[in-house]
């Protein structure tokens, strides 16, 4: 079996070499042709740290990243809602990892090239269309190249080619008026150096968390100012590369001074600021079409909520490998069960984050107390609170007690 892997991004760097240690014959096309590390912070969660210490990776991330100790809740107040460990504090067996984006791309694309051997992954390759037959799919490309395998997956993002041409009149992503301006800043470590703080309400939000450090004791903190904009408002193409204003969002922060945190120094300190609108898109019937699925954002783009999108992309790599490892040559069946074990949990997530996932504890106090507490238990109960926290973790795969108790998706 030869796999065509369409998208070098973190989701099909793992598949790839998911796959090459399954035995299978795989390779790997990407369309731009400098991969660079690009975009900011995201969290790597404990299920697919799993995934990425079984792939022996493990030592990699915790000299790239940070192992994120503890989640906090917090008003817009500043007045702290609920917190709770995270990682190896939490009773997982595998840590949490907050990291640079690009960095981690680049680790994957090293490792990648290494264990593959760097003619099996190819940039500057943007695919332009497919045919299949009875003995395989052939992939075909801009610069008139051609690859030929028995699957071809698409990882290639929330404007997959490969998932365009099976729904040409699907059109753009899903956006409901939120925008996300990302950056990093370099600042003194806040709380212990090792938490994320989520703050704010449906309308208006700020995430932040440290995702590496420096050797002056500063930290390169990630931060994700969030507001949602009238229904009406125009909005661009999303791409993690398109530079937005700093004045844009700034002045809607400013009451944000905390003892432990002063929000807008803190977003003053960004050398660069970028602009994503959050989008989303239905979850699909089904991910196969013949010798072609599909994986990652590919598959299904969700709202950067509960820091799922690249976990999942991760574990979706894992499955299918798993199932491709296991199947003796029959890839039919074997994409049929990376299908239903992987499609009907990431339509839940997606719908999950629609209704804004864990971070719903946010918007319900807001709405319940929007000038702030005296009482945090005439407000919202501890009970509630805990209950929406474990309920997210259950449907997005990373239970400490389930998790731990899995099987490996280690063929």
């Amino acid at each position: 079996m030869g796999v065509i892997i369409i998208g070098g991004g973190i989701g099909g760097l793992t598949a790839a070499m998911s796959l090459h240690a399954a035995g299978i014959d795989v390779e790997v096309f990407e369309a731009a042709a400098d991969v660079r590390p690009l975009g900011v912070g995201i969290n790597v969660l404990p299920h697919a740290v799993r995934e990425l210490t079984e792939l022996g990776l493990q030592p990699l991330l915790a000299e790239t990243g940070i192992a994120t100790r503890e989640l906090r809740y917090i008003s817009a107040h500043g007045q702290e809602i609920w917190r709770e460990a995270r990682g190896l504090a939490a009773g997982y067996d595998w840590p949490q990892y907050s990291i640079h984006r690009g960095r981690l791309h680049m680790l994957l694309m090293v490792e990648a090239r290494a264990r593959l051997g760097a003619r099996r992954v190819h940039t500057g390759r943007r695919l332009v269309r497919t045919e299949q037959d009875a003995a395989g799919v052939t992939a075909f490309f801009a610069d008139g190249g051609q690859a030929r395998g028995s699957v071809l997956v698409g990882a290639d993002g929330i404007h997959s080619a490969v998932r365009a041409e099976r729904l040409p009149d699907e059109g753009a992503p899903r956006w409901k008026g939120a925008v996300l301006w990302r950056a990093t800043s370099v600042a003194p470590p806040f709380l212990d150096g090792a938490t994320m703080i989520q703050c704010g309400h449906h309308d208006l939000k700020f995430v932040c968390y440290p995702i590496a450090h420096n050797p002056d004791g500063t930290q390169l903190i990630n931060w994700i100012a969030e507001r949602v904009l009238p229904a009406d408002t125009p909005w661009n193409r999303e791409d993690w590369n398109r530079q937005g204003s700093l004045a844009e969002v700034i002045p809607h922060y400013q009451d944000w001074r905390w003892p432990w945190l002063d929000v807008p120094a803190l977003m003053a300190r960004a050398e660069a600021v970028y602009e994503f609108p959050m989008v989303d898109r239905d979850p699909l019937p089904g991910w196969n079409q013949g010798r072609i699925t599909l994986l990652g954002d590919a598959a299904h783009p969700m709202y950067p909520i509960g820091s799922n999108g690249a976990s999942q992309a991760i574990l979706d790599a894992r499955v299918l490998a798993m199932h491709l490892g296991r199947c003796g040559g029959d890839w039919a069946a074997g994409l049929a069960a990376y299908d239903a074990a992987r499609r009907p949990p990431t339509a839940a997530l997606t719908l999950a984050n629609r209704e804004l996932g864990p971070d719903v504890i946010l918007e319900r106090v807001h709405q319940r107390a929007p000038q702030g507490f005296t009482d945090l238990n005439a407000v919202i109960s501890q009970r509630e609170l805990a209950e929406t926290a474990a309920h997210y973790k259950k449907l997005a795969g990373f239970d400490p007690v389930l998790l731990n108790e899995r099987e490996s998706y280690t063929p």
